[in-house]
């Protein structure tokens, strides 16, 4: 790494304690805040630095990460009296980790570009196990010049950068791709609980799926922990509602009749209240299994997924054409 930069991480959850520490481990200077300071701990263990508030957050860094659950808890971190805004100046960078809204982050974007600071939407795609070894994938909407900017800064988090277009576009493709995986997700739960249905060897079920063109990333992770048992990929039915709800606003501000995705929020709507909003979300696949009594499970098959790649440095990804 050629420069050490001051950055400031806002939201130590599941891939926001991943990305602070990718951070931490490949040497820039952190501060670090949680509505939880016994979260922090261990990231101030190895080095970081603690903010009170995250306005004095903002005035001490150069940029500013937030990674939070929501398009709510990002407008109230950077809003309160306390907040991001209040501490952002000239020549600063905020950078929108979190999925959120296309409209919101603008919203936001205009009263950090009012402060002579630059906005970027950047949520991130690939699992928390690929946010844990800084292999993930990043999405980045921006000026050209602010991204050449932070570049540096995110191909430290990541491994695969696109400069997606102007803010906002980057929000727009999360939700896209959070669309999509979740598409598979529910598809994958109809393929393995028919297959078990049809008489079909889980295990054999599960290769024949990977090495054919049914195959996906979502199968090679989720579909191993849902054969395992433990469902557990680190994400709940809750943030798939707001995810996927994100997508068909999308979808409805630009006219589009969409029809499966109607179908998915229902579906997803009836998992949260059957099992709980902070469920794991491969568990919608126990809607099937109670509706067959079949148990969806086989040996052989990991608790949880681990990124088995070694941490490589980041590299921008040019779009075809360009």
């Amino acid at each position: 790494m050629a420069q050490s930069l001051n950055v400031g991480f806002i939201g130590l959850g599941n891939v926001g304690g991943k990305l602070a520490g990718s951070l931490i481990r490949n040497g820039h200077n952190v501060t670090v805040r949680d509505l939880d300071k016994a979260v922090a701990q261990p990231f101030l263990d190895q080095g970081a630095s603690w903010a009170e508030s995250p306005k004095e957050m903002a005035e001490s860094v150069d940029f500013l990460i937030t990674c939070l659950p929501s398009p709510a808890a990002s407008a109230a971190v950077l809003e309160a009296e306390d907040g991001v805004l209040a501490g952002l100046g000239a020549g600063k960078v905020w950078m929108e980790m979190s999925t959120t809204d296309e409209a919101e982050v603008h919203r936001l974007g205009e009263k950090v570009t009012a402060l002579g600071s630059s906005p970027v939407d950047c949520p991130v795609s690939g699992g928390c196990h690929r946010a844990a070894t800084g292999n993930i994938a990043i999405f980045a909407g921006c000026t050209r010049e602010t991204f050449d900017r932070i570049l540096p800064l995110l191909t430290t988090l990541g491994r695969r950068v696109l400069h997606t277009g102007d803010l906002g576009s980057a929000s727009i493709l999360k939700v896209v791709t959070n669309y999509l995986a979740t598409a598979n997700l529910l598809s994958l739960s109809e393929a393995l609980v028919t297959s078990k249905a049809a008489g079909m060897d889980l295990a054999t079920a599960y290769e024949a799926i990977r090495i054919s063109s049914g195959n996906s990333f979502v199968h090679e992770t989720e579909s191993q922990v849902i054969l395992n048992g433990s469902r557990d990929i680190n994400f709940t039915m809750d943030l798939v509602q707001k995810d996927i709800g994100l997508f068909q606003q999308v979808a409805e501000r630009n006219d589009v009749p969409l029809e499966l995705s109607p179908l998915m929020i229902e579906i997803f709507d009836d998992g949260a209240k059957r099992f709980g909003p902070r469920e794991w979300s491969p568990n919608i696949i126990k809607r099937l299994e109670e509706a067959t009594g079949l148990d969806i499970t086989a040996p052989g098959f990991p608790a949880e997924i681990v990124d088995d790649e070694p941490e490589e440095p980041g590299y921008e990804v040019i779009p075809k054409g360009r």
